[in-house]
């Protein structure tokens, strides 16, 4: 029986595959090219905690155009919101006017995420403008 802590580890272990692709917008090419949103989903699904999903038609001004939260929408149909994010949970930031952006916690501040200027990266958010930024947490893993 595989316990939580392996189900987290297999949710690191697939996104630290992604490290160095390149980022592009609706992209999910497995560990060559893929946007924030469609990392997550394809970390989860290889990890085996969701189902497959297709999420397309998302414009990459949204965020910085609209008030409807459409990134999180998706988040909140797999995961719920928590105050502590332990490693292989969800961190999303505000970026322009919605919570537009996440990526994979490793051990909070320490993250993966695929952004614009950077590609597919290890990152610490508590510094650079990722700590500016307002965030939220999500789960995927029960209670």
């Amino acid at each position: 029986m595989v316990g939580v802590m392996d189900k987290r580890q297999a949710v690191i272990d697939e996104a630290h595959r992604w490290l160095g692709a390149q980022w592009c917008h609706a992209a999910r090419v497995r560990y060559l090219a893929v946007d924030c949103g469609q990392l997550l989903l394809d970390v989860y699904v290889q990890a085996g905690l969701i189902e497959d999903v297709v999420v397309t038609g998302y414009p990459a001004q949204w965020a910085l155009h609209h008030d409807e939260e459409r990134y999180l929408a998706v988040v909140e149909r797999y995961a719920r919101r928590i105050d502590c994010p332990l490693p292989g949970d969800i961190v999303v930031f505000k970026r322009g006017r919605t919570f537009s952006h996440g990526g994979i916690v490793v051990d909070w501040p320490v993250i993966i995420h695929a952004d614009r200027g950077e590609n597919v990266v290890l990152a610490d958010a508590s510094v650079g403008t990722l700590a500016a930024r307002d965030k939220l947490f999500y789960s995927v893993f029960e209670g």
